[in-house]
């Protein structure tokens, strides 16, 4: 089946999430507690073991297969606008992030400022910015350009191009 890696997406998460409640009812239902006296089949919960353990493998490894081919479509896809693979710019844009982020305070700093003393002296610190502000905003404004493009140029991806799925 043809999937978009939006789509391939959500069947994972759903993936997931159904391994973790068949693991999660396995662990409240593999040992149980009776009392002294009480009959045990009275308070047995019903489980399965072989069919547990087949239904568990069963998920894990359509997981694997749609993480496999998720890995794949990254590797093997490039980025309409961008001389990167998707998995080029999933890391791109983590990075485009921090620097945006650096750029951000950078921008905002003043040129001079005073600092808090807290010797109680006469004396006071100044704190001087060694690069022009300006600069750094200017370079915050084309880094902010370049996520956004980035980050659209992947969701077109991640919504219109298909990977191959047999689960």
């Amino acid at each position: 089946m043809k999937y978009t890696c939006a789509q391939a997406a959500k069947l994972l998460k759903r993936l997931n999430e159904r391994l973790n409640e068949v693991k999660a009812m396995e662990q409240q239902t593999r040992c149980f507690v009776a009392s002294l006296g009480e009959d045990p089949e009275s308070v047995r919960p019903e489980y399965d073991y072989a069919a547990t353990a087949e239904l568990i493998d069963g998920l894990e490894k359509k997981i694997r297969k749609v993480k496999h081919a998720v890995n794949v479509f990254n590797t093997t896809h490039t980025v309409p606008g961008f001389d990167m693979t998707v998995d080029q710019i999933l890391v791109y844009i983590p990075q485009l992030t921090e620097r945006k982020e650096k750029l951000r305070m950078m921008a905002s700093a003043l040129p001079k400022s005073r600092q808090q003393s807290f010797s109680g002296g006469s004396v006071v610190d100044y704190s001087y910015a060694n690069y022009d502000p300006r600069l750094a905003a200017s370079d915050l404004e084309k880094v902010s350009a370049a996520l956004s493009d980035a980050q659209t140029a992947l969701d077109l991806v991640n919504s219109t191009e298909t990977l191959e799925l047999d689960i």
